[in-house]
């Protein structure tokens, strides 16, 4: 029995091949940017797929994996193939504004926000919201698309410009910038629907790129060695410490998670500073864990996740037919 690990970005998952080898699990590394299948096919020869494609691949010049996944994991679910971080999870990870939506329907608390798909929509649906607002573009990853503005006298010269970006799909969120509690968001892994670490971030102040992978400095402010990284990360002076959110946010965490079949991913959350209010802003299919986790956390998280995809691949059929 094989595990397929579909992705596109050669160093993020380092730790994980490690780990499979390390336990002698079968694996085969399928290249997310270079991709083809046949939709007539009947089996594939693996008995689970994990998905560890990014909506960031673009950033990449990988562009062309965004939605491309998105086809080939439904294909693979109507052939009954077992996959981790399937298409609603991975669905939900491509638009900013579907994530809006389910936590409305879970009574999750976000920032105020509208949805717009055209650069002149933005001043008007500011209107109502608190400066300063963000322009986030739907389909976004490690902060890319996403603009600040204190006023709507910058937000009009922006849409003016032709400044406004709302990304690959045409669609973008502007939201309320809340003034983050002790200058820091909180990010909570989940792991088979369940809590299985939190960190506190601390932004640099140069941009909105808040992935803990690519922090390379401990809680202590200590640099990291480059191979503790995302190998690209730039050094953008975040700073990451353990964090025990209060068991309410845990639980509404773990209620999106389950809702959306989000079987390893992370999501994020801040608190206003002007009222105290915790709002869920981001909601990530694809984790790389913390950097240096055995330090920050306690516990090295994927060992864990070798642990659950060892209990999936012992309930997965073997490689799934369909009729002809």
């Amino acid at each position: 029995m094989t595990i397929a690990i579909f992705h596109e970005h050669p160093d993020w998952f380092r730790p994980l091949f490690a780990e499979l080898e390390r336990r002698g699990i079968p694996f085969e590394r399928i290249d997310a940017a270079a991709h083809r299948y046949d939709p007539s096919e009947t089996s594939v020869p693996w008995s689970l797929v994990f998905n560890r494609a990014s909506p960031s691949a673009y950033l990449r010049e990988a562009r062309q994996t965004t939605f491309h996944t998105l086809h080939w994991l439904r294909h693979l679910e109507r052939l009954g193939v077992p996959v981790v971080n399937g298409s609603q999870a991975y669905g939900l990870e491509l638009s900013k504004a579907t994530q809006l939506d389910l936590m409305t329907e879970l009574g999750v608390p976000f920032p105020k926000s509208r949805v717009i798909n055209h650069p002149s929509q933005a001043v008007a649906a500011a209107r109502g919201l608190r400066y300063p607002v963000l322009v986030k573009a739907n389909v976004g990853g490690s902060g890319a698309g996403i603009v600040g503005f204190n006023s709507e006298a910058e937000l009009a010269a922006a849409a003016d410009a032709g400044l406004l970006d709302l990304g690959v799909d045409g669609t973008a969120l502007v939201q309320e910038q809340a003034p983050l509690r002790d200058g820091r968001i909180t990010r909570v892994e989940t792991l088979g629907g369940e809590y299985l670490y939190a960190i506190h971030v601390y932004p640099a102040d140069t941009g909105f790129n808040l992935c803990p992978a690519d922090a390379c400095q401990t809680g202590d402010g200590v640099e990291l060695s480059r191979n503790a990284c995302a190998l690209d990360a730039p050094k953008n002076g975040l700073r990451v410490e353990r964090a025990d959110p209060p068991r309410e946010i845990i639980e509404a965490i773990e209620r999106i998670s389950r809702a959306t079949n989000l079987d390893v991913g992370g999501i994020e959350f801040l608190v206003d500073d002007r009222d105290g209010q915790w709002y869920v802003y981001d909601i990530n299919a694809l984790s790389n864990f913390v950097a240096d986790a055995v330090n920050v956390v306690g516990f090295d998280p994927f060992v864990k996740l070798v642990d659950y995809l060892e209990a999936r691949l012992a309930g997965a059929a073997e490689p799934a037919e369909v009729a002809a």
